[in-house]
């Protein structure tokens, strides 16, 4: 006979079993079998026996890494496009919070791997409504901390992860974003390289990440399109905040009621930057990076637009040349690459900054409305404004570091600014910059006066 002390520990091990066979009957993907739960009494006697356990870890095993060229190593899981040994492009961080397909499909990222600081990517899929180039994912890798196991969109079409495999890019999950972004912002921009194949050193990888540069690389002959096309298509209804938010100045009509004519470089286009146009009444074609400025002048536009793009503005001379013969005849407008482009056509000049502008939060100081705005940016070059001329003003300043974010030429009609304002990362303040283009083609020459004067401390 036994006695009560024991009775009660045959009753508790009986309990324990039967809550690890309910358990395990509630959780199948776990593929456990009853009185097999990893860590039980059970499981280590099954162990010690030989008997083989059906376990599974419910979570991916690392078999990737991201180097950089300054040797430091973070480890995490690959999805998306593996097919390849190694991927290297420079790596910078985002800090917008939504949005994630549209950076993907940004041609301005070409050349780079993005890190997101937003820890949870995936979660809405990717849809066909939001892609901001119809060339598909430009950037050459992602990098975040969880990659979302589910989807829940009404939009979504396919997974973030089938979407960066069908567009051959590799993503690596499991990261340690937050420490990622610190080395960035203290190191400044860095060239890595995702590598899925364990039997390559660490210092190999440093190597092939040290040998490729962003630096002087012409990447805008990359993404352009090949031959000039017209664009029609407007903001989608639903998107469309004009009349909503009574934003929006008048059509970019003529004095006789037709459409105002702008030419637009491809330098990168966003499709959204298109469709703000468009909306405006604006009737666009659309030519290559490289297309002569003498053509452009034939086709008899009321304005030129310099479109956004990726890379190193010093590296396309060609682009500068053309804008330097335009600007002075035409009124012209520039956005983020165009911005750069238009100030080395001014006599200016750009450099690199540390590690970049990326992000739906940037404030921007805005002297021709008076006004604050909140900005998405996404660039690694800026003007510098001590080799501007006279004849230019300074009129948009990012507040986080005091850098260019926008000038004036009152005498040449030109405006441009370095961040994106079609891409309204919650506030649509910055959507006036269309307005404005479409007064700058329908008044002329003097049309932007600033409303404030920036000082030194400004």
């Amino acid at each position: 006979s036994s006695s009560p002390s024991q009775a009660v520990r045959r009753t508790a091990v009986n309990m324990s079993s039967g809550r690890a066979a309910t358990a395990t009957a509630r959780h199948p993907a776990l593929g456990l079998a009853p009185g097999k739960v990893r860590g039980s009494p059970a499981a280590s006697k099954a162990a010690s026996r030989g008997v083989r356990c059906s376990a599974s870890k419910p979570w991916k095993e690392n078999d990737a890494r991201l180097v950089l060229e300054n040797g430091d190593v973070y480890p995490g899981y690959a999805f998306g496009h593996t097919g390849d040994k190694t991927y290297v492009a420079e790596v910078v961080f985002n800090t917008s919070l939504t949005g994630y397909q549209e950076i993907l499909t940004d041609p301005s990222y070409h050349g780079q791997m993005v890190c997101f600081t937003q820890p949870h990517i995936g979660n809405v899929g990717i849809n066909e409504g939001d892609m901001e180039c119809g060339h598909g994912c430009h950037l050459s890798g992602v990098v975040v901390k969880h990659l979302s196991e589910n989807v829940s969109n009404y939009r979504s079409v396919e997974t973030l992860e089938q979407y960066l495999e069908r567009q051959g890019v590799v993503g690596i999950a499991g990261v340690d974003t937050r420490q990622l972004t610190r080395v960035l912002r203290e190191k400044g921009s860095l060239v890595g390289v995702v590598c899925t194949d364990a039997s390559i050193s660490d210092e190999a990888l440093v190597q092939q990440a040290t040998e490729w540069s962003i630096l002087g690389k012409d990447l805008l002959k990359e993404v352009t399109c090949k031959e000039p096309y017209e664009w029609k298509e407007e903001t989608e209804g639903e998107w469309e905040f004009k009349d909503t938010l009574h934003i929006g100045g008048k059509a970019g009509h003529t004095d006789d009621g037709k459409d105002l004519k702008v030419v637009a470089y491809d330098f990168g286009i966003k499709s959204n930057i298109l469709k703000r146009l468009s909306s405006r009444g604006c009737s666009v074609t659309v030519v290559p990076a490289d297309y002569p400025w003498e053509k452009v002048l034939e086709m008899s536009p009321d304005g030129v637009f310099f479109s956004n793009g990726p890379g190193d503005p010093s590296a396309a001379p060609y682009a500068v040349e053309n804008a330097k013969n335009i600007i002075g005849k035409l009124p012209a407008f520039g956005i983020c690459m165009g911005h750069q482009i238009l100030g080395q056509a001014f006599g200016g000049t750009t450099y690199k900054l540390k590690f970049g502008h990326h992000g739906g939060n940037h404030p921007i100081k805005n002297t021709l409305t008076g006004l604050i705005e909140i900005s998405a940016q996404n660039h690694n070059f800026a003007v510098d404004p001590d080799t501007l001329p006279s004849d230019v003003t300074v009129t948009h300043v990012n507040l986080n570091d005091g850098t260019v974010a926008g000038m004036v030429s009152q005498e040449k009609n030109v405006l441009t600014i370095q961040y994106h304002p079609e891409a309204s990362p919650g506030p649509h303040d910055a959507d006036v910059a269309f307005d404005q283009f479409v007064s700058m083609m329908r008044n002329r020459k003097g049309t932007l006066e600033p409303k404030v004067v920036l000082s030194k401390s400004s």
